[in-house]
């Protein structure tokens, strides 16, 4: 692991990865100054922080700046999703707000989180990947829980794999769900889980389902994450083998996903793409 800083910034949307960055950092003996952006972070960080959580409006980032800053903060760590429609929807934003939106090449929220962390580090706030407390969380090479795939699930999941790819290439979405070899099922807006249950509308199972990161994912935000509300989605809609971008997609409550994944005997897999 690469070397941490005793003070650690993190900047906190939805679901659970911010906890698991909080929980590591705490082990580790970091202290951590939370930012919970408003309307997306789970109220319970600020019960487990006290006075280290400081909610912020997406618009407030002059303000996020300053609260890292005075709290000796040089790097910080950004968790949890903040979803597309959220991104955009700032009614004043700040100084440094303002810098950011005149300069995002994109209507995406990836070019405005590029962005965000462009104008961070010129004003002494360094983001850093998000995953640095968290590699043994990451999805691994091979058979990583459940029974292993079978023949004609790993055909599917290799020429899924590859559709995968080519979406997130274009920024559209992350995971596909395919049907020997069809795919029935992207990714948008919606997230995975909620793909996964749409799969069940237009096909019937059973499906794979198969979730990539970006060929040039910026692995200091957005990291593609699945947990075992991902297993109960693909349980509900009959589908049998989950693949995951090996060192790419986080296992969010890895140690109860993976006996979950045994006792629903879902196969899930680890593919290599690099």
């Amino acid at each position: 692991m690469e070397k941490l800083p005793s003070v650690l910034g993190l900047i906190a949307g939805e679901g659970k990865f911010p906890f698991l960055v909080l929980e590591e950092a705490r082990r580790l003996g970091i202290r951590t100054v939370t930012l919970g952006v408003e309307r997306a972070a789970d109220p319970r960080l600020e019960e487990a922080q006290g006075e280290d959580f400081h909610w912020v409006g997406l618009g407030e980032l002059s303000r996020s700046v300053r609260i890292l800053r005075e709290a000796n903060v040089g790097e910080a760590i950004m968790a949890g999703r903040v979803r597309h429609a959220r991104a955009f929807d700032i009614l004043q934003p700040d100084r440094l707000m303002l810098r950011v939106l005149s300069r995002i090449p994109a209507r995406t929220t990836q070019a405005m989180l590029e962005t965000v962390a462009d104008v961070l580090a010129e004003e002494g706030v360094e983001l850093i990947d998000s995953t640095s407390l968290l590699r043994e969380h990451l999805a691994i090479s091979g058979r990583m829980a459940g029974r292993p795939p079978t023949q004609k699930e790993l055909e599917s999941i290799r020429f899924g794999a590859k559709m995968a790819r080519g979406l997130a290439e274009l920024d559209i979405g992350q995971t596909v769900v395919v049907k020997e070899k069809a795919i029935v099922a992207v990714e948008a807006m919606e997230g995975t889980d909620r793909t996964i249950r749409r799969a069940k509308e237009v096909a019937t199972g059973p499906f794979v389902v198969v979730k990539v990161a970006r060929p040039r994912q910026d692995m200091r935000f957005d990291v593609p994450v699945v947990g075992p509300g991902t297993l109960d989605s693909m349980s509900a809609s009959n589908a049998t083998a989950l693949a995951l971008e090996a060192g790419r997609v986080l296992l969010v409550d890895r140690d109860e996903f993976l006996p979950l994944a045994d006792s629903k005997g879902i196969a899930v897999y680890g593919v290599d793409l690099a």
